[in-house]
């Protein structure tokens, strides 16, 4: 909570307006005025184009003569357990495409195992039934029950790669595709050749259009450039922290990286 930039500017503006009523009072009004202008920004100007188009274009939609995989990896965070368990349905998260693109997959590539990964990442622990309720959608979808595992512990990227690659023990003569959100392609696709998968990268939920030009125009939406400056940020931090403590090889995998 503390790490996140839009929580630290708020802060940042708070501290700044308390110490305009002390000794420090011109501190103050820099500090608070800093963070309201970089909110402005944040929240006014295209920043996503900048932060999150090179993450969506690391990697490509694989070619539609794809040749069939021996497997489907799904990562989680497509579903809202909170609300899903709340209203007795399933309620999308703004990741669904994950799973819509997977059923689409699975009829495609018939004979493909397909997985699907999630758990909770709450640091006060729990359980979550996200998996389980991406399976019964799945199935519900048309998809054959025993063609879906699931696997239900990881609490982040890295562990969707090594949990999932413990379960289906991949080799090298297999491919798979990776489902995942575009931004979050090049760290999952780090992880997923690290924990020894041959990975086909499926980006999917994409923020960005792929044209400069559109996402270089100003759209009066500050609730949601806001909220998508925090994503494409934690993302970049996600890569940073990543490649500091050794569970990728890179700072920005990509399709040219050595496998």
């Amino acid at each position: 909570m503390l790490a996140s930039p839009i929580n630290l500017l708020l802060i940042g503006a708070l501290a700044g307006v308390l110490l305009c009523f002390g000794s420090r009072a011109r501190f103050g009004r820099g500090l608070a005025l800093a963070a309201i202008l970089i909110l402005f920004v944040a929240a006014t100007f295209p920043l996503r184009a900048a932060l999150l188009a090179p993450l969506e274009n690391r990697y490509p939609q694989p070619p539609a003569d794809l040749e069939p995989p021996y497997g489907i990896v799904v990562l989680g965070g497509a579903i809202s357990d909170p609300m899903s368990a709340a209203h007795g349905q399933t309620i999308f998260d703004e990741g669904g495409e994950r799973i819509t693109e997977a059923v689409i997959l699975a009829k495609r590539f018939p004979q493909a195992r397909l997985v699907y990964t999630s758990g909770t990442n709450s640091v006060l622990g729990g359980s979550s039934n996200e998996a389980a309720r991406a399976r019964d959608l799945m199935v519900a979808m048309g998809v054959a029950r025993d063609r879906v595992t699931i696997e239900d512990k990881a609490r982040n990227t890295d562990e969707n790669a090594r949990f999932t690659a413990a379960i289906v023990h991949p080799e090298a003569s297999q491919r798979w595709l990776i489902v995942t959100s575009a931004f979050q392609m090049p760290r999952a696709m780090g992880v997923f050749e690290k924990a020894g998968f041959h990975p086909i990268a499926y980006p999917v939920s994409f923020y960005t259009s792929g044209r400069w030009v559109d996402n270089l125009r100003p759209t009066f939406d500050p609730v949601g450039n806001l909220k998508t400056v925090v994503l494409a940020l934690h993302e970049w931090i996600g890569l940073a922290a990543y490649r500091a403590s050794g569970r990728i090889d890179s700072l920005f995998p990509g399709p040219g990286d050595p496998a």
